[in-house]
């Protein structure tokens, strides 16, 4: 039987998308600009869709249309389908790492072992590649200890530990989970098409070893929209709420997608490699967006501009806004969202 870990390099299937090739890279307009000393220094193209309460387009920037690889942005809708084939978490905190792209500090790593052990399994069953904590502070004590890289650590373990978990509770193989055929895969992907009411366009191999599902813009905002707008106690809802209660175990210390959930109440927000991120609240609507260089820099100023176009106010997301430039002592500029977004 394969590795759990090893690459799975048939899982792109044809179309958009087809063994990693597209014919041409769109040309998009700039969502985020980089102001120094008055002057425009660089620019981040990409798409944005933002939707209303309805899941109807409010403002469409590019080709929202066109598939992308969410990555991590798809990891709330993810967990729904660990749900449904009988994961039970024995509380929201544990949920809520299934759903995380985590900093690797002590918690996250310690939380993930026990999701694992009450499963009967430990860290030897994880097929994400071990990492060192992407947490500053926890790293430099990694390294001067001389510890190792720990599959715990990396990122997407939270997710791996849920996964396993609902093979186990359903009676699915742990060998081989990674693999796009196996039952949990083809549950994952049939749930990230119904939730975003359009088919995957392609499965690829995500950074953590696990398949990867490309979807359009306003299917990934449309998705992430059901969870929270969903009835509680539903599968969606026990996911969105899970994010919400404990926003420090979905990202951590210093990280974006925490800080603004513990500054917005009610929002659900979860970034994604490669320039994606996506958020949605109750009553109001969801944004997403892509940036076609795959930076973090312009994802902040953008996604806080797609927010504002669903009435939340400019205080509640001031900080986040405009980024500082720096020059010297001081600060010389910004990195604010583009014209196409005001």
């Amino acid at each position: 039987m394969k590795d759990p870990r090893a690459p799975q390099a048939s899982q792109a299937r044809p179309g958009p998308l087809h063994g990693g090739q597209q014919s041409a890279w769109p040309d998009s307009p700039v969502l985020v600009e980089v102001w120094r000393s008055g002057f425009l220094e660089s620019v981040h193209r990409g798409s944005l869709v933002v939707l209303d309460a309805a899941g109807a387009p409010l403002l469409e920037v590019g080709d929202v249309r066109r598939p992308v690889l969410p990555r991590s942005a798809n990891k709330p809708v993810q967990a729904t389908a660990l749900l449904a084939a009988g994961w039970r978490p024995r509380n929201d905190r544990e949920l809520a790492l299934g759903a995380a792209s985590h900093n690797g500090e002590d918690e996250h790593r310690e939380l993930a072992a026990q999701v694992l052990a009450v499963a009967g399994l430990g860290p030897d069953d994880l097929g994400c590649p071990p990492a060192l904590p992407q947490h500053e502070g926890t790293r430099a004590q990694w390294l001067v200890a001389g510890r190792s890289p720990d599959r715990l650590a990396m990122n997407c373990s939270g997710k791996h530990a849920a996964m396993l978990s609902a093979c186990v509770a359903a009676g699915w193989p742990t060998q081989g989970y990674l693999e796009r055929e196996h039952p949990l895969q083809q549950a994952i992907e049939a749930r990230l098409g119904e939730a975003s009411g359009e088919p995957v366009s392609a499965v690829v191999v995500d950074g953590c070893g696990a398949p990867q599902h490309a979807l359009s813009l306003t299917g990934l905002a449309r998705g992430v929209l059901s969870l929270v707008e969903a009835d509680p106690g539903t599968p969606e809802r026990l996911v969105a709420d899970a994010m919400r209660a404990h926003p420090w175990l979905v990202a951590g210390t210093g990280r974006d997608d925490t800080e603004l959930m513990q500054g917005v109440p009610g929002l659900l927000v979860k970034g994604g490699a490669d320039g994606v991120h996506v958020a949605a609240l109750p009553g109001a609507g969801a944004v997403a967006l892509k940036l076609d260089d795959g930076g973090d820099r312009g994802r902040l100023p953008a996604l806080t501009a797609g927010l504002l176009r669903l009435g939340l106010p400019a205080q509640s997301l001031s900080r986040w806004l405009l980024t500082p430039v720096s020059g010297g002592d001081g600060v010389v500029g910004q990195v604010r969202a583009a014209a196409s977004l005001a």
